[in-house]
């Protein structure tokens, strides 16, 4: 047989602890169900702590904002919440996420509010004393009326940025945008208006700083966008504002494949599938946005990068100790040089191996007319883990029922469908290689889906269940847990005093 491509999860601990107890989750599963999401709250807390440690190694002030949209859990928040108020804070995205936010143990003055806003959103926020990201002057002018008609304090804001240009096209060598367009955010070269807006409304807002939301993983980017927030920052003084800090946001990335060469073999071989050099990798010959065009494989390939050496906070230190195109110095420095707070805003990093999706196999069986290919359907349907959704392409961790069988070890490639009664209903397009062929009752535990593949487009369609959310934490040797809904920090679970 051919060698398999596998993708196998990186797997820090504790998360690794927990995949080597399979009693413990087949007993989960058996409990409460398939699909079930398994999260580990104190991972956050310990990935919020790394963020806050590149902070000091570069004498920078500032919160990091866990963005709420991420993952819809109440427990992540609960543990978040008892951090530090001047360390950690909640980015929300919506009015029912700020409501979640504030039952969860969040003041106010901890919370930034991004995304689309409506006016409850913006009275409820200027209301509990809430920083809000402008988009646009609009949403400044609503803001501002609401805060006048309802005689609500002053509200800190922030002047979202995006569509930046790049130091050539600054210089007259013609545009070029450092990421594609976005509908959040103003352009620097409209933000003349925005910041006379702003000085209109000084009875109602006070700016407190400049962010910016810019769709790349480059890093060059990303430090020519902080470049010119800390130059706009130094225009915002000149006309008499006292803004103080610059939120650069999230996209820090995640890791997810533990093989720099599996991810390496597998990409090539996907573009050899394209080509027609090897048969295909995927349902159909799925090749996620490549193609053959006269031999030569042509397009971008919809996916994350699975393999990172550098991500998360890693990436944040990256990012500030690179020197600034123009100005010449570290972002970091910049930072410092202007008194400048930094504020972040991760979701899938702040996320990273804080918990997995298990599901139970529920059927395996052969298909096409040669009977060639493996299909195993899963209690779950592609809603419930949306990895792949995400351009996320890593193994499922294989739990057998009965434990180990390695005298019938023998690596497949499967096919992972789900419950729906419907041909798209696939958990993955391509060939997933397992140690062995799944068993009815075997459990598969994607792991690290914390971050936007947990619960970020589950739904009821068809009827099916949608997964149960369960908090876990090591305690004298054993896993204890509790669910989502009853996790609290101050509380082991089962209700005893931490």
């Amino acid at each position: 047989m051919d060698t398999p491509l596998y993708l196998r999860p990186r797997v820090d601990p504790p998360l690794a602890g927990l995949l080597r107890d399979p009693p413990f989750l087949h007993s989960l599963v058996d409990a409460l169900g398939s699909p079930l999401n398994v999260l580990l709250p104190e991972t956050a807390a310990e990935n919020a702590a790394r963020f806050r440690a590149v902070y000091r190694r570069h004498h920078l002030a500032g919160r990091v904002y866990f963005a709420h949209k991420a993952n819809r859990s109440g427990a992540l928040l609960r543990r978040l919440a008892v951090e530090d108020p001047a360390a950690v804070g909640v980015d929300v995205a919506s009015l029912e996420e700020l409501r979640h936010a504030l039952g969860c143990g969040f003041t106010g003055d901890r919370v930034m509010c991004t995304g689309p806003k409506d006016p409850e959103f913006l009275w409820l926020a200027a209301r509990v004393g809430a920083t809000v990201n402008l988009d646009s002057p609009g949403e400044l002018e609503q803001l501002a009326a609401l805060v006048r008609k309802y005689g609500l304090g002053r509200v800190q804001v922030l002047a979202r940025l995006s569509g930046f240009e790049s130091a050539a096209a600054q210089e007259g060598a013609g545009t070029r945008m450092l990421s594609r367009r976005s509908r959040f955010g103003t352009p620097p070269r409209d933000t003349a208006a925005l910041l006379s807006a702003v000085e209109r409304h000084s009875d109602a807002v006070e700016l407190t700083g400049v962010a910016y939301h810019l769709d790349t993983t480059g890093l060059d980017e990303k430090v020519r966008a902080l470049e010119q927030c800390v130059l706009l920052l130094d225009e915002c003084r000149a006309r008499g504002l006292t803004p103080r800090a610059v939120d650069i946001g999230g996209g820090f990335g995640v890791g997810y494949v533990a093989d720099a060469g599996e991810w390496e073999r597998w990409t090539t071989a996907l573009s050899a599938a394209v080509l027609g050099s090897r048969p295909p990798l995927t349902w159909r010959g799925h090749t996620y946005g490549l193609r053959n065009e006269g031999g030569t494989v042509r397009g971008s390939a919809a996916l994350y990068p699975g393999h990172r050496p550098t991500a998360g906070p890693g990436y944040l230190d990256e990012l500030l100790s690179l020197p600034a195109p123009v100005l010449g110095r570290p972002s970091a420095t910049l930072l410092l040089e202007h008194l400048h707070d930094l504020h972040i805003e991760p979701g899938r990093s702040l996320l990273d191996q804080c918990g997995l999706t298990l599901a139970r196999v529920l059927e395996v069986r052969r298909t096409g007319e040669d009977g060639g290919e493996h299909l195993v359907r899963l209690g779950m349907n592609a809603g419930d883990m949306t990895l792949e959704e995400h351009g996320v392409l890593v193994d499922p961790v294989l739990l057998p029922r009965g434990g180990p069988q390695e005298d019938e070890a023998e690596a497949v490639g499967v096919f992972l469908v789900g419950n729906l009664c419907l041909e798209a209903d696939l958990i993955t397009r391509r060939r997933v290689h397992l140690p062995r062929l799944p068993r009815v009752g075997d459990l598969l535990a994607f792991v690290n889906t914390a971050g936007y593949a947990m619960d970020f487009h589950a739904h009821h369609a068809q009827r099916q269940p949608v997964a149960r959310t369960v908090a876990v934490e090591r305690e004298g040797g054993a896993w204890r847990w509790c669910l989502d809904e009853q996790y609290w920090p101050i509380t082991h679970p089962g209700g005893m005093p931490a």
